[in-house]
């Protein structure tokens, strides 16, 4: 009767032996432990999350795509259509909604990144029956035509007055040292990320004007 062969045990043989001893050994629930958290997915494979936002004055919670934009979870999801969508490209200023007091371009900023931050649509600015300063100063100078840019000038206004009365300069200030003067080049720079297609502007500037205590 011949004697057995021995077989050559290499370095990786055992280790892999080794692995998977261990492996075995480990019960389902630890293992399931041992592993990162997987992002929830939904049916065709996007990363789902469950997103806080506070939207003038009110707390929504939605389960949205990680990829959706502030926009469109606003418009799609909230039902706030008065930001409007144009070029979603950040270049026509249609989007523009307040957050925690500054203007921002909705469409460039996602949904997930303005969790517990204070977001102020158009809907939160004012109403029919009482409209804010600047709502009713457009429709006294017809600072709108066809009104597709509307909420987004209005909403960028109302957040660039408050810049120029914490004295941030724009690119057209003359003394930076100063408190700036809001003069129609001053007020037009300062507006140039908000388009009107129907190139109502000077309307507009009437109005910006009226409720910064010019004589628009």
């Amino acid at each position: 009767m011949s004697e057995p062969r021995s077989l050559p045990v290499s370095r990786r043989n055992l280790l892999a032996a080794g692995a998977a001893t261990v492996a075995a050994s480990v019960t389902p629930a630890a293992a399931r432990s041992a592993q990162p958290d997987r992002p929830n997915l939904n049916a065709g494979g996007q990363a789902m999350a469950r997103v806080s936002l506070q939207v003038n004055g009110q707390a929504h919670s939605v389960d949205l795509d990680t990829r959706t934009t502030l926009l469109d979870a606003l418009r799609e999801y909230l039902k706030l259509t008065g930001t409007k969508k144009g070029c979603d490209h950040g270049q026509c200023g249609a989007c523009t909604v307040m957050i925690d007091g500054r203007r921002i371009n909705s469409c460039l900023t996602l949904a997930v990144m303005n969790e517990g931050r204070r977001i102020t649509t158009i809907e939160g600015l004012g109403t029919p029956e009482a409209m804010h300063p600047m709502q009713a100063a457009f429709v006294k100078h017809d600072g709108y035509q066809c009104g597709y840019c509307t909420p987004g000038q209005i909403c960028s206004a109302v957040a660039m007055l408050d810049e120029v009365k914490a004295g941030v300069p724009s690119h057209v200030t003359a003394d930076l040292l100063a408190a700036p003067d809001l003069t129609p080049a001053e007020l037009r720079e300062r507006m140039s990320g908000n388009i009107c297609r129907c190139a109502a502007y000077s309307n507009i500037v009437d109005a910006i004007t009226e409720v910064a205590g010019g004589t628009g």
